[in-house]
């Protein structure tokens, strides 16, 4: 245990000034200005399409979906403009925002139509909807000639986009579209306080701040390479933890801001370790911790270890986890770790702390509660339900949530294993409704479409789903940079818990990050040993299950249809359906193994393997009774952990009766040097 004191030499809060697009940019690449509560203040409002049935907690309808495929029974906007023509298009009133605020966030999901963007009574923009609400800065940028091709990263990131838009007086956006096709759409804006002063957006502003816009890029495109080094003092921390201890990695005296933390974990099973070893930090001699959560978890990379880099966090292969988040103190700071894993686990990383002058009016400390609940029943007899993130009373600011997930379903494809249908609901201060309603958890986390691939950006990430699709481990984080949710006195996050189907035994994993002072109420309770060993193992030897895009489907365990094995060997493993890979290990470019399959009747099919993506894995070919190689050859390589992922071969008239299938190691892809060749199940569905 180290403690460390340092006398106050610096200082931290700098005079409000007005809000322009210099400084919006600057606060979306700048996370100590998170540790101060806003100034000018401002509300974080969102319009968006869901179901407008949705209107009281216990009334009909609360649960309802139907927010933005086409054909809702009200439609999702404030107003309708102009009914729809023969051709069925109309015009319809998206946000009406009064007073000074800026549009910070703007998500879509393939909506159609044009939109007429009205800032201070003028027009800003008008042309396709998707453009502007997903390339914001690349629409109005390419407008102007200042560049020629989309940014394909930083302010647009997956399906949203974070090129903020103030306005003085108001913002005004209109849709003009079809309602019978697809139509989602999230926008968030702040709304300040009455008198704030807010130069309004301009395209001129494209100019005057290209050295903020640069900036921005750059950090928020590759934020571990070009994120400003921590300019404090930086000390080693290490302990070795028994079975059941704690020990004290560091206790912090003065008023001081810890720049950033990084740690690592080893122990006899690191899924275990990172998920068993739980991160206490105590400020200013609270009783109990402002920050509690598996340590894996606070870093938002568990179960296990999930690489991947954001703003605020960084996970890296080699097991160094880094936050950026800082974490004022007024007197004094303690970092616990405590060990509730089983075995024996050591910590070590290092701390980076700087002098900081702590104002009592607004300086506020971080919190960072985890919980989980095992066990959960999605769709059964209790329904859609509304899951609490965090549930406070008290004055701070929402900065990011994560959460991670054993989905246990047995359905292989993501239409049907989908876990998160259901939407984000967060009341702030005096909302009788949401703030923030949304249309789905994946719309919520930045991208779309239960998408099962794993994808990084500044504000939004998808470590981690093992598979098949979006079934076992999984891992969403989403950081409120630029839209943080301030809260004055009560803030209120739940997400519904809505899956594709029944799916009993769900472990459901949530943190949230909270900056606020010491009136901070939560219903966070202390963590069990329960709670952090459970939901750690996939069920062995589970069978895929025929419904949702597999309705139809016949399987067959790839370990018992094997007709020449070849080189191929089976292996074991909880990932593996049926508990078995058949593995073609490290095989020569042609290495092959033969399956036999036995069509139960003579129909149009389409062939699909399940197979492990790993970091010794490569190509693979198949073929069909002898035939010519099929079209598809996928790429099994993955940089970091194995998954099971699905790849849809060709449709074909099958005769019943038995059918050879070949599958050949065509060697290393494009970015990995292995040739592995993992098949877990063989399938055909009806097509």
């Amino acid at each position: 245990m180290t403690t460390i004191l340092l006398a106050v030499t610096a200082l931290n809060t700098t005079a409000a000034g007005p809000v322009t697009t210099g400084s919006l940019l600057h606060e979306m690449v700048t996370l100590s200005q998170l540790a101060e509560f806003p100034d000018p203040a401002y509300k974080t409002v969102q319009v968006s399409s869901y179901d407008r049935r949705s209107v009281r907690p216990y009334a009909p309808g609360w649960y309802a979906n139907s927010d933005g495929f086409g054909g809702e029974p009200i439609p999702g906007y404030l107003e309708v403009l102009e009914e729809p023509n023969d051709e069925g298009v109309g015009r319809y009133l998206m946000a009406d925002w009064r007073g000074p605020g800026a549009l910070v966030r703007t998500w879509t999901a393939a909506i159609n139509g044009d939109v007429t963007v009205i800032l201070d009574g003028s027009l800003l923009y008008e042309g396709p909807a998707e453009r502007f609400m997903m390339w914001t800065y690349s629409e109005l940028a390419q407008r102007e000639g200042i560049i020629e091709a989309d940014v394909e990263r930083g302010f647009h990131q997956n399906m949203a986009c974070y090129f903020p838009i103030p306005f003085a007086e108001s913002l005004r956006i209109e849709w003009t579209g079809q309602l019978d096709r697809l139509h989602f759409y999230h926008m968030e804006a702040r709304l300040y306080e009455e008198g704030t002063q807010v130069q309004s957006f301009a395209t001129g502003d494209l100019t005057t701040y290209s050295a903020e816009i640069e900036r921005a890029i750059a950090i928020l495109a590759d934020t571990e390479a070009t994120y400003p080094e921590a300019d404090g003092t930086t000390y080693d921390l290490r302990a070795e933890v028994p079975a059941g201890g704690a020990s004290e990695l560091i206790a912090l005296e003065g008023s001081q801001v810890i720049r950033e933390l990084s740690l690592s974990v080893q122990g006899e099973n690191l899924r275990r370790a990172l998920r068993g070893v739980i991160l206490k930090v105590f400020f200013d001699g609270a009783e109990q911790p402002q920050v509690e959560s598996p340590l894996g978890d606070f870093f938002g990379a568990g179960p296990g270890l999930a690489p991947y880099d954001s703003l605020p966090f960084t996970v890296r292969p080699d097991g160094t986890m880094t936050c950026r988040f800082v974490m004022p103190f007024a007197r004094s700071a303690r970092i616990v770790v405590q060990n509730r894993s089983g075995a024996e686990a050591t910590v070590e990383g290092a701390i980076n702390v700087a002098s900081y002058e702590w104002n009592p009016e607004s300086s506020l400390h971080l919190y960072a509660k985890w919980q989980i609940n095992h066990d959960l029943e999605a769709q059964g007899l209790t329904g859609v339900f509304d899951l609490p993130y965090i549930v406070a009373r008290g004055r701070g600011v929402l900065v990011g949530v994560a959460c991670m997930l054993l989905n246990s379903s047995l359905v292989p494809t993501s239409g049907g294993n989908w876990w998160g249908e259901g939407d984000e609901k967060i009341w702030v201060d005096d909302d009788a409704f949401p703030s923030l309603f949304g249309t789905g958890s994946e719309d919520y986390y930045n991208y779309a479409w239960s998408r099962p691939d794993l994808f990084q950006t500044a504000y939004a990430c998808q470590p981690l789903t093992t598979g098949p699709d979006n079934r076992g481990f999984v891992a969403n984080n989403r950081f409120h940079i630029l839209d943080p949710l301030p809260f004055q006195e009560r803030l209120d996050f739940y997400m519904e818990l809505f899956s594709h189907t029944h799916t009993p035994g769900i472990s459901y994993g949530r943190i949230a990050y909270v900056y606020a002072d010491d009136t901070l109420r939560d219903a966070f309770v202390p963590l069990t040993t329960l709670d952090v060993t459970l939901g750690l193992d996939l069920p062995i030897g589970w069978e895929p299950l025929a419904l949702g895009a597999a309705s139809g489907a016949t399987f067959w365990q790839a370990e018992d249809i094997i007709a020449d094995a070849g080189p191929a060997e089976v292996v074991s493993g909880e990932m593996w359906s049926g508990d078995g890979l058949v593995l073609l290990a490290g095989p020569s470019e042609g290495d092959s193994v033969q399956f036999a399959i036995d069509v139960p009747e003579g129909r149009r099919y389409q062939i699909v393997l399940t197979c492990a993506l790993s970091p010794t894995s490569g190509r693979f070919s198949v073929s069909l009774d002898g035939a010519d190689p099929m079209g598809l050859q996928p790429d099994l390589f993955t940089p970091h952990m194995e998954m099971l992922r699905n790849f849809f071969f060709d449709t074909l008239d099958l005769a019943a009766g038995e059918h050879t299938l070949t599958v050949t190691a065509l060697g290393p892809g494009e970015e990995g040097a292995g040739s592995d060749v993992g098949v877990d199940f063989v399938w055909i569905v009806p097509r």
